[in-house]
């Protein structure tokens, strides 16, 4: 991440960390001949006046090593924000990237909001404890070269103070990631109630039904079992640590012991041993580094895992396919079914059928009978399960899904609420596309040209509350704008999935006219509740869990005295008695 986000920097970081440490154990070399012209016979002042070449060496060596930490600290400084930067592109491309029905799948939430919340954060601060750590492995690479040079027999005593604090990085690090594994969901789960606690579009519902004290009820149902998991990570970290720490300090004494023993035997002679105690303490010094940018650098590595495991999950779940532009034509579903991800229950289930280029077909049903999934599986967003779905005989499982895209044109019944202008809530229908006279007709057939008549900046107007100068729009108003943007888009595939529902009966009533004017040349598909509003589709399929029940005219299917006639004669009852 650091070579592809920051090259230069790294590169300098690593060159300059390695002059540090060369420096470092240059400068304990001729702390020994120091400490020998010193402790040497003779008048004080002329051992000082021998040692001055060598003070002058050990000066020009720290000297050096200060220079380079300042050096690392600098181009460490364009390292941070540039990984960051890097590693947010990465996962947003992956999930935008991802494939529909991925969102329906519960273990790729969990992977993604480990990859979003912890995988980013740790990754953020892994580069930081990256840099720290090499440092501290060539501070101790020094110190370590030092006493070997001086006496062999320090370096694998000093080992001894080195692998009880490695041992319980791991551990520690090990513990903490199988905790996440266990507390994700609870996490989620405690999301979802701040959001609710704290988020604008909730607050007036809360309060007019009194329901805070069960919103806190909720928080405190997932917060104190993430508590207790706390805690008891905390004490059982607490516990190797300090296991860790107290062996450590056993071989750190016996590090001492051992030179102590040297000294007295006459193996090593006193200024040897006086440069072996600075490069001890370096050593010790530089572990310590070591062991907290190690620690924290093996936690950080797991998540920075399950970060790098979503890319490659979101990458797979991506379908392929031929990158040959394909028109929706003669639409053709043969024996589709389609389950949700973890699912037993096919939401569609063996649905036939053609749809001929240029018709208005209106898709009808209870709630939960699978009209809008199979609308997403007529345009492309869904692979079925089995089965397949053919544009002018080109099963789309065979076309690249951005090319299927780029044929459809959708308007949900609960849009998205871009938090930008009004000109960029209908651009995005088409964002490569600045056509202003496309922009105008698409806002008057859609009546959006009233709501953004009525803005204080009009097309400029920011649409969210949460910035300073925005205003918040109705819902009826929200849903002129998604249609504005549906028509702005203007492809050959129309998907309308209650598009009118929050509208009134004029901007509804003009809705429809323009619904059928685009019809003229293209295929549409509508979704609707209100069987009135169908009374002119070409053929009207109507589903009943999952399955195509009835199909045929608004005539045909009165006259069959099915499904359809029975909720036509409840919808036109229910609106004689209003």
């Amino acid at each position: 991440m650091i070579r592809a986000a920051a090259p230069g920097a790294g590169v300098a970081v690593g060159a300059m960390q390695v002059v540090a440490g060369v420096a470092a154990a240059f400068g304990l070399f001729a702390t020994t001949g120091v400490l020998t012209e010193l402790l040497a016979g003779g008048p004080t002042t002329e051992r000082v006046v021998a040692a001055l070449p060598q003070l002058l060496l050990v000066g020009l060596a720290f000297g050096v090593r200060g220079a380079m930490d300042v050096g690392v600290a600098l181009a460490h400084a364009r390292i941070r924000p540039a990984v960051r930067r890097l590693a947010e592109e990465r996962l947003y491309e992956a999930s935008l990237g991802a494939d529909l029905a991925a969102f329906d799948d519960a273990r790729f939430h969990d992977r993604l909001h480990r990859a979003r919340d912890r995988g980013l954060f740790f990754l953020e601060r892994a580069a930081d404890d990256l840099v720290e750590l090499i440092g501290a492995l060539l501070g101790i690479a020094a110190a370590t070269t030092s006493l070997a040079v001086l006496h062999p027999v320090l370096l694998p005593v000093l080992l001894l103070a080195v692998l009880p604090d490695g041992w319980a990085v791991q551990r520690a690090a090990k513990l903490a990631y199988a905790s996440v594994g266990r507390t994700v969901a609870l996490d989620r789960r405690v999301q979802l109630v701040s959001d609710l606690a704290t988020e604008r579009e909730p607050a007036a519902e809360i309060r007019a039904y009194q329901a805070e004290p069960f919103v806190l009820h909720e928080y405190r149902l997932a917060a104190d079992p993430l508590k207790a998991e706390d805690t008891r990570l905390a004490t059982a970290q607490a516990r190797v640590r300090g296991l860790g720490r107290a062996l450590s300090g056993l071989g750190l004494a016996l590090t001492y012991l051992v030179l102590g023993l040297l000294v007295r035997d006459g193996w090593v002679p006193l200024a040897v041993a006086g440069t072996a105690v600075l490069a001890i303490r370096v050593a010790t010094t530089a572990l310590n580094r070591l062991v907290l940018a190690a620690n924290q650098l093996v936690e950080q590595g797991l998540y920075v895992a399950d970060y790098q495991e979503f890319l490659t999950t979101a990458a797979r779940s991506r379908r392929g396919g031929a990158h040959t532009p394909v028109e929706p034509g003669r639409v053709r579903l043969e024996d589709v079914t389609f389950h949700y991800p973890g699912s037993d229950r096919a939401a569609v289930r063996g649905v036939s059928v053609a749809i001929e280029p240029g018709a208005t077909i209106a898709l009808v049903g209870e709630n939960g009978s699978g009209k809008t999934t199979l609308a997403k599986l007529i345009a492309g967003l869904y692979a079925p399960t089995s089965g397949r779905v053919r544009w002018n005989g080109r099963d789309l499982a065979e076309v690249d899904r951005s090319l299927v895209a780029d044929r459809v044109m959708m308007v949900l019944q609960e849009p998205v609420r871009w938090p930008h202008t009004a000109r960029v809530n209908v651009r995005v229908g088409r964002h490569d596309r600045d056509d202003r006279r496309a922009l105008l007709d698409a806002a008057a057939q859609a009546g959006a040209d009233d709501v953004v008549a009525d803005l204080p900046a009009g097309w400029e107007t920011l649409l969210s509350k949460q910035f300073r100068g925005g205003v918040e729009l109705s819902g009826g108003q929200w849903q002129r704008l998604a249609v504005a943007r549906g028509l702005y888009r203007d492809a050959p595939l129309l998907i309308w999935d209650e598009p009118t529902a929050p509208l009134d009966a004029k901007a509804e009533f003009a809705v429809y006219e323009s619904l059928r004017a685009l019809a003229a040349d293209r295929t549409v598909v509508l979704i609707t509740h209100r069987l009135a509003s169908v009374r002119h589709a070409d053929r009207i399929l109507l589903l009943h869990e999952g399955e195509l029940a009835e199909q045929g005219t608004h005539e045909e299917l009165l006259a069959l005295s099915g499904r359809y006639a029975e909720l036509h004669a409840l919808q036109t009852r229910m609106h004689a008695d209003a």
